[in-house]
C-alpha cells in the first residue's frame, strides 16, 4: 500500500482547518487523525470550527476542543450559531462566513463527506469545495441510521493510546447525546477497526477519509 507522509521537516506550522456541522462531528470524523497529528514533532497551526451549536452543546465542543487541541501550539476555537438540521435554508448566511475563511489560507482541511445524508453535513461539504479550491481536504465520516458508509480511499492508522483516547474524550464530553442508541464506544470503535482492516494498520484501528484530489 503506497503511505503519502506530510513534510515532518519545514519551520513553518502545518495550517489545519477542521470543520464540521454539529459539535460532536470533528471528533468523530477526524479526532482521531488530529491526534495522530499533533503526536509528530511537527508544529501544527490548527483553526477548529463547529458551525451549529446550542449553549450547552456550544460548552461540549469548547470542552472537547480543549482536550484534542491540547497539545497544540497554535489554536482557535470557533464555535457558531446556525439552526441544527435547518443548514440548507440558511445557506446564504454560512456562505457569506466561508468567504471570511479564505483569509486563513489553510494547507489541510477536514471537512464532511459530500455524499453524507445529513442534510446539515452535506451544505458545509459543498460550501468547503466552493470556497477553497487549490487545497487539500479529507472528507470524514460519520456513522448514522441512514448508512451512508461508503468506500474512502485514504487512511490513517491510528496508534493504540490515540484511539482510545479519542474514544474517551467523546465519551466523556458530550453529555447531551448520550440517550442516542447509536451514540456509543462500541459504534466508533467499530468503524475504526473496520477502516483498520482495510489498511492493514499496525494497531487495526484507523481512520478513513474521501481524497477527491491530490496532487504528488
Amino acid at each position: 500500500m503506497l503511505a503519502l507522509n506530510l513534510p515532518q521537516n519545514a519551520l513553518a506550522p502545518l495550517k489545519i482547518l477542521c470543520l464540521g456541522a454539529h459539535s460532536d462531528d470533528i471528533e468523530i470524523g477526524c479526532g482521531g487523525t488530529i491526534l495522530q497529528l499533533l503526536s509528530r514533532d511537527r508544529e501544527l497551526d490548527i483553526v477548529w470550527i463547529v458551525f451549529g451549536a446550542s449553549s450547552e452543546r456550544e460548552r461540549e465542543a469548547r470542552n472537547s476542543a480543549g482536550l484534542f487541541l491540547s497539545r497544540a501550539k497554535r489554536k482557535e476555537v470557533i464555535v457558531k450559531r446556525f439552526r441544527d438540521g435547518f443548514f440548507p435554508f440558511e445557506g446564504a448566511q454560512i456562505k457569506d462566513y466561508f468567504e471570511e475563511l479564505k483569509g486563513t489560507s489553510p494547507e489541510l482541511i477536514f471537512t464532511h463527506h459530500r455524499k453524507d445524508a445529513h442534510q446539515d453535513h452535506r451544505l458545509i461539504a459543498e460550501l468547503t469545495w466552493n470556497t477553497f479550491r487549490n487545497h487539500l481536504i479529507l472528507e470524514y465520516e460519520i456513522p448514522k441510521y441512514d448508512g451512508d458508509l461508503g468506500q474512502p480511499n485514504l487512511f490513517i492508522p491510528l496508534d493504540q493510546e490515540l484511539y482510545q483516547e479519542k474514544i474517551r474524550y467523546i465519551m466523556e464530553t458530550f453529555d447531551t447525546q448520550r440517550a442516542k442508541p447509536w451514540f456509543e464506544k462500541e459504534t466508533f470503535m467499530a468503524v475504526m477497526r473496520l477502516r483498520g482492516m482495510e489498511c492493514v494498520a499496525p494497531s487495526g484501528y484507523a481512520e478513513a477519509f474521501y481524497c477527491h484530489k491530490l496532487v504528488l
